[in-house]
């Protein structure tokens, strides 16, 4: 699994367990829809720090916890 393949599972995990949308995530969190959509289909392979640290406060989460789950400890490095 990669980084974004790894990212997008945890968004739309997270959206599930919260029953929010992907529209309703991206204004929680201060994004447009088209970046979030971007970062949860794998057209954006590496989000920035910030959009990763704006997401997870749309989320009520800290960036540790959007991050800490354990397919991230599995992911392969080819998303460079």
């Amino acid at each position: 699994m990669t980084y974004s393949e790894a990212i997008s599972l945890r968004l739309t995990q997270l959206c599930a367990e919260k029953k929010i949308t992907i529209n309703k995530l991206a204004t929680l969190s201060g994004l447009t829809q088209s970046t979030v959509v971007a970062i949860m289909s794998g057209r954006t392979k590496n989000p920035t720090l910030k959009t990763l640290h704006r997401i997870a406060i749309g989320l009520n989460l800290t960036v540790a916890e959007l991050l800490n789950f354990p397919e991230m400890d599995e992911t392969l490095f080819d998303d460079e």
